[in-house]
């Protein structure tokens, strides 16, 4: 059993942004940052497009406040929205003075760029690579640090929680209160315990619920799972955000992802008799925002029986291409596609939960001394649709945000108590390594399992859906889930199984969610339901 005094899931730019700050804050405490593989592989790695931010006197925070209501398509909390916006900037200058660059023009001006559902340039990006770039200041910034503590390669399993043992008294004291994680040591094959009066999670997304996805493989969403099992409440899981232009490759997981900038630099969408079709869809066109761009395009492939359609940047100029979309450049050589020359075919990918893991505007969860922040979260900002390049600027703003509501809330924390009232809890959980104890006799079971997941969710629960689809997809991941939770009671935990039943449980939510939402909406286009018939608000399971 392990102790700290603040404990961080995850270590995407939610999670470091917590943990630099709450570190900073108290020197003498002990801060440890737990990651399925290493440090840097995490959703905001693969960020390529920027980060969202009022930064020209052209601009103004009405402006973003109106094109994220827009977008999120009548679902916004208007009130996270006016704080993310407005607070973004000082968000994005910290995270300048921690190191991190953004693309200037010769005059030394910071060059931004405009994505789909945007009125004005507001997109900082360094190139093609803004999440990693970021991601690297962070890291940087964090080694400056030395009570932080990083452990790899270890596994969550599930939060440690109790029900009715909330030790701070409030008007609105949750009735179930998180003592820590119950954790995979990959080393021994045990589980183990880490205890900490606060826990964050920053535990990112969950694409491989999928078949295609632009997250990497472990966006299994094992927050969401987590929480739901801890009776913690989840939300708006039917909003999940498919990227328009994701590389077609047949069979490479994860799905190299085209940024929305090059359609905001002119790239221009066109379907497999080279005929540009945004127009007939939308008077945006191709800088539409997502949710449209998707649909428009699954509409396209099947109307010309095809896999894919083509991003057209023949026209673009080649030098500010290279220099602006180095690594898109570069992949697409690596498969013989030369963007002056050949159009990139691109296809829908999962891409984005807009929904989570429900929390209020300080990213405190249902569950006491539990926050989320990243896309683990649903905070309010998104509504039914993520405007474009607004997760960066949400994550490093909740992550402040629970760093300031943490330290309200430490100053009143018993510490003794806690730990005394957590070994009360414990004393009830049955001891997890007697729990299975055999080894699986064919990891087929979990790979098999994981395959036909993702293809129910990509063939019944994808961009389009209707009510036939939904219920066929309920019925085989009842019997999915059935087959899982056997074999998770019989054989030793893996973190493929963990990850397999995580999925399987989002699976759930997200089918579960589109089942209650009689309405067609934003991300969520059922076409046995009308668009926007009646205004059905959250979604909460």
């Amino acid at each position: 059993m392990m102790q700290t005094d603040f404990l961080v899931i995850g270590s995407g730019v939610a999670g470091l942004t917590y943990a630099i700050k709450i570190a900073k804050a108290f020197p003498q405490k002990k801060v440890i940052i737990i990651t399925k593989t290493t440090a840097d592989e995490t959703n905001t790695k693969y960020a390529q497009g920027g980060v969202a931010g009022v930064w020209d006197a052209n601009d103004s925070f009405e402006k973003h406040i109106e094109d994220t209501l827009i977008a999120g398509d009548g679902l916004c909390n208007e009130h996270i929205v006016e704080i993310v916006v407005q607070e973004g900037p000082e968000r994005i200058r910290e995270i300048i003075e921690y190191g991190a660059e953004f693309d200037k023009d010769e005059s030394g001006e910071y060059t931004l760029g405009r994505e789909g559902g945007h009125s004005e340039n507001r997109i900082l990006h360094h190139k093609d690579v803004t999440g990693k770039e970021i991601e690297r200041a962070l890291l940087k910034e964090l080694e400056k640090i030395p009570n932080i503590q990083f452990i790899y390669y270890c596994f969550v399993v599930d939060i440690i929680t109790q029900h009715h043992l909330g030790y701070l008294v409030t008007k609105s004291t949750p009735d179930i209160t998180c003592y820590g994680v119950y954790v995979l040591n990959t080393m021994n094959n045990q589980i183990e315990k880490i205890l900490s009066p606060i826990t964050v999670l920053a535990t990112g997304g969950c694409g491989q619920v999928y078949r295609t996805t632009t997250n990497p493989r472990i966006a299994t969403g094992d927050g969401i799972a987590m929480v739901y099992r801890a009776k913690g409440r989840v939300e708006n899981m039917e909003f999940i955000q498919f990227h328009p232009t994701a590389l077609f490759e047949p069979g490479v997981s994860p799905s190299f992802l085209i940024t929305e900038a090059v359609r905001g630099d002119g790239g221009i969408l066109r379907n497999k008799h080279e005929e540009a079709f945004m127009e007939q869809y939308d008077e945006r066109k191709d800088l539409a925002p997502r949710d449209i761009v998707a649909r428009a395009i699954d509409n396209e492939m099947k109307k010309t029986g095809t896999e894919h359609i083509y991003l057209d940047c023949r026209h673009m100029n080649l030098e500010k291409f290279i220099h602006h979309f180095p690594n898109i450049y570069e992949k697409c050589l690596s498969i013989g596609i030369d963007v002056s020359k050949q159009m990139i075919p691109v296809a829908p990918a999962a891409h984005y939960s807009c929904g989570g893991i429900k929390t209020d505007e300080w990213a405190c969860t249902t569950i006491l001394n539990l926050y989320a922040c990243g896309e683990c979260a649903s905070t309010g900002l998104h509504g039914a649709n993520r405007l474009a390049s607004n997760s960066l600027l949400e994550a490093m703003v909740f992550g402040h945000r629970a760093y300031l509501n943490t330290i309200e809330k430490i100053s009143v924390i018993n510490e003794d108590f806690f730990f005394d009232q957590w070994k009360k809890a414990v004393n009830a959980v049955p001891d997890w390594n007697a729990i299975g104890t055999s080894e699986p006799k064919e990891m087929i079971l979990i790979t098999q399992s994981l395959k036909e997941l993702q293809l129910i969710m990509s063939d019944y629960v994808g961009i389009v859906r209707n009510d036939v689809r939904l219920s066929r997809a309920m019925k085989r991941l009842d019997l999915l889930y059935d087959e899982t939770e056997t074999l998770y009671r019989s054989t030793k935990v893996s973190p493929q199984l963990c990850e397999l039943r995580n999925l399987i449980t989002v699976g759930y939510l997200i089918v579960k969610s589109a089942e209650f939402r009689k309405e067609s909406r934003g991300l969520h286009f059922n076409t046995d339901h009308p668009y926007k018939d009646n205004l059905i608000q959250n979604i909460i399971l």
